[in-house]
């Protein structure tokens, strides 16, 4: 069922094909905006992920469910292509009010683990290019549009709520760039009245993370008997809903800048997953037993360190700041 929140808004999910992306393309649509879903998967040209899931579904669900859709196929690492798609928005809508970059968030190429000594580089150019470069490229050309207006959101959906991530070099390169890309965009974007933010979801039940699991989304609960911390997962609808909310919220532009959970935003504007569900990965007491002890180590240091280097950074920010010249 769809609402009326966001009437009249053009929202582009940049790789809307599956996981998060396809959920907040859909909770986008859910709340009324008009979405504009991209990426290169469509009907007679697979995933180069080897992946069934094409924006044609994605749209269509929207359409379902009630709200307003439309398939686009863009390369996000093709600038000409994403410049093409926003003169294309600009004759048809004259206007784009959010744009979320989902591209290449479970790109095969990321999932090798492995200390950076050992990790295979072979197509490292690539890996960048695809899942950080693309956001880049982007976001410019919506930010232009948005900076215009005076209005808009920009949203970089990105892995966890601290900086660390796991995974390999090029994933945590990734991963933390999202993040610090989001937070460098806030304060440049902040005097056209435009935000910036960057978003985790919590464990995903992903098309793909269902398929590890061997579950559907309507048996997922069945995937507790293997790891009782995917009981607290949440639906790609869920992170979406959390998108949407902030995109109607009109004191969005506080939140600029910031690493935000889509379970921090659930306890702030209470919307439920599409079962009913709270789902709150941040309360939850994780269940560790499922890793082997010296991948926790590594984390326990990993979060140490990081810890540490927050302190200081936050010390020398702050000191830095005091030598400005107060407001006018």
């Amino acid at each position: 069922m769809t609402t009326s929140r966001l009437a009249g808004q053009i929202a582009v999910v940049a790789g809307a094909t599956r996981g998060a992306g396809r959920g907040i393309a859909r909770a986008l649509g859910e709340a009324g905006a008009t979405v504009i879903c991209t990426g290169r998967s469509t009907r007679g040209n697979p995933s180069p992920y080897n992946r069934p899931e094409t924006i044609d579904e994605t749209a269509e669900m929207i359409a379902r469910d009630g709200g307003a859709a439309v398939a686009v196929r863009v390369d996000h690492g093709n600038e000409a292509e994403v410049s093409a798609l926003f003169d294309r928005l600009d004759r048809e809508y004259g206007r784009v009010d959010v744009l979320v970059n989902s591209i290449a968030g479970e790109d095969p190429l990321m999932r090798q683990w492995g200390s950076f000594w050992t990790v295979d580089l072979t197509h490292a150019d690539a890996v960048l290019h695809q899942a950080l470069v693309s956001h880049i490229i982007t976001a410019k050309h919506a930010a232009a549009r948005m900076i215009k207006a005076g209005r808009g959101l920009i949203v970089e959906v990105t892995e966890g709520d601290a900086l660390y991530a796991g995974g390999n070099p090029l994933t945590q390169t990734v991963k933390l760039g999202l993040k610090a890309f989001a937070m460098n965009m806030g304060p440049e974007l902040e005097p056209y009245g435009v935000a910036a933010v960057a978003i985790t979801p919590g464990f995903l039940r992903s098309e793909s993370m269902l398929e590890n699991f061997g579950v559907t989304e309507a048996t997922w609960r069945e995937g507790g008997k293997k790891d009782s911390n995917f009981l607290e997962s949440e639906s790609p609808m869920f992170v979406g809903r959390a998108v949407a909310a902030l995109a109607a919220d009109p004191q969005m532009l506080a939140k600029s800048g910031q690493l935000l959970s889509s379970w921090e935003l659930a306890r702030e504007y209470q919307f439920t997953d599409h079962d009913g569900r709270r789902p709150d990965w941040g309360a939850l007491k994780i269940d560790w037993s499922t890793l082997p002890p010296p991948l926790v180590a590594l984390f326990r240091r990993a979060l140490r360190m990081q810890g540490e280097w927050l302190k200081a950074v936050a010390r020398r920010t702050a000191a830095f700041a005091n030598t400005l010249p107060p407001e006018n």
